[in-house]
């Protein structure tokens, strides 16, 4: 008799660059280890989910203010310390090319191909004013129920 998959729930709050580093590691991880893994990005993690190039669409004002101020795509994203007005990405950059890790953009991919299930909570997408055509291809909207769901049956959940 086959044991079920073990489960991994990651909610990535943060939108710092470490912190959602850590998160992907610990979702590529698990998932190597066969867990179903999902990682839920709501209010600030979307910020991993954003695609580099801007994408031409109708906003408000509030929604193009948001938009100007979060970064846009995964490798811009900002340090949780020693941030050093912006140069501190470009260090930690370097650091790990040396030490040939992979950088975060390469994580969220490998994620992808291993089957992670990303996922966007659609309530901050709605309430960041962001439309589905900024984020990504290959993830999923849903809300915190959604989330629950996977969450109820983990072995492991994480709050990053």
């Amino acid at each position: 008799m086959t044991q079920p998959k073990k489960r991994t729930t990651i909610i990535l709050f943060s939108g710092d660059y470490d912190k959602a580093m850590a998160a992907y590691i610990i979702a590529n991880g698990a998932a190597a280890y066969d867990h179903d893994v999902t990682i839920f990005h709501t209010f600030w993690g979307l910020n991993a989910l954003r695609k580099e190039a801007p994408v031409p669409v109708q906003k408000g004002f509030l929604e193009k203010m948001f938009a100007k101020m979060m970064p846009r795509g995964a490798d811009r994203m900002g340090l949780s310390r020693m941030n050093f007005a912006g140069i501190g990405p470009t260090l930690i950059k370097k650091v790990i090319k040396k030490h040939n890790a992979m950088p975060l953009p390469q994580l969220i991919e490998m994620a992808k191909e291993q089957g992670v299930k990303l996922v966007a909570c659609q309530m901050t997408v709605d309430l960041l004013g962001l439309k589905p055509e900024e984020l990504i291809d290959g993830i999923e909207f849903a809300g915190v129920a959604a989330y629950l769901a996977d969450a109820s049956e983990g072995n492991v959940n994480l709050f990053i």
